[in-house]
């Protein structure tokens, strides 16, 4: 069995499908037919985000319950990310004749489906690799985390589009952002890859708010970092700190805001270089 301590500790986001779902069809139910053609993201409006999100399901389900082998590939020489944008793309673009009313039907149907298939999944389940964590392969803990967070974000981009308020202030309460949060986070070895340190250098990042949470990174000897709890850890202080609210870290992460602005928001100590890395943490295929 491979080593995933690096990752830091797992996260179980299994209870948390259900009620996602629940929230995006209440979300979905509510538009108007101008919001449902409200662009969410550059180039997609809240239609084809929906759609992005059916292809999602369908895929998971396919891979994960039914280890379907087929499905597009890359083309020679296409670079993974390239792929994965140009395969999204063809789905919504061939999925645009299903209203949204048959939308909105069909995302209850697999959204039910998807809850159960991560629940039932376990030890040699196939899973995909988490290429913004660096893991190929990667755990099914983070997998599945990584496709919780999807359908969290895009939720929250539908909401903004339609000048709803994202849920990511106080009142959100700890649960389900300190889920996407925690698994966001799991992106900071991969960060500070390219980040040369002694080994034992720590690198501390904290979230405020109830939502929010703390994880230390640490240089090792081999060279990556690695967010597994040092035995040896002594409590000296960190050779950087950066904190931000919680809204910030999410978008940061989703590249909603770049890092320098993300930067700018943060509390920062210690070594500039170590605080600028930090902040250029991405966790989702750009």
């Amino acid at each position: 069995m491979s080593d995933f301590s690096w990752l830091g500790p797992p996260i179980d986001t299994r209870a948390f499908f259900g009620p996602e779902r629940a929230r995006l069809l209440d979300l979905l139910r509510g538009l108007t037919p101008a919001e449902w053609r409200t662009e969410a993201v550059p180039g997609w409006s809240v239609h084809d985000l929906a759609l992005h999100l059916l292809g999602d399901d369908y895929a998971r389900l396919s891979h994960l319950r039914d280890s379907h082998p087929g499905g597009p590939r890359p083309r020679p020489g296409e670079a993974f990310e390239a792929f994965i944008h140009r395969a999204n793309r063809e789905w919504v673009e061939a999925a645009r004749r299903l209203s949204p009313a048959m939308l909105v039907d069909t995302l209850e149907l697999t959204g039910r489906r998807v809850a159960d298939a991560w629940a039932a999944a376990g030890p040699g389940s196939p899973v995909l690799p988490v290429s913004w964590a660096g893991a190929d392969p990667a755990p099914l803990w983070l997998d599945r985390a990584r496709d919780f967070t999807e359908y969290w974000t895009h939720r929250q981009q539908i909401r903004l589009a339609t000048g709803r308020a994202a849920e990511d202030g106080p009142e959100a309460g700890p649960h389900p952002l300190a889920e996407v949060l925690d698994t966001f986070m799991r992106a900071l070895p991969h960060t500070l890859r390219t980040a040369t340190a002694a080994a034992g250098t720590r690198v501390r990042v904290a979230v405020s708010g109830p939502a929010g949470g703390v994880w230390t990174a640490t240089a090792t000897a081999e060279g990556p970092w690695t967010l597994a709890a040092d035995p040896a850890d002594t409590a000296g202080a960190p050779a950087a700190e950066v904190e931000f609210d919680a809204p910030t870290a999410w978008r940061l992460c989703v590249r909603a805001i770049d890092s320098g602005t993300a930067l700018a928001r943060a509390r920062t100590s210690g070594d500039p270089r170590l605080a600028e890395a930090v902040c250029r943490i991405v966790s989702i295929i750009r």
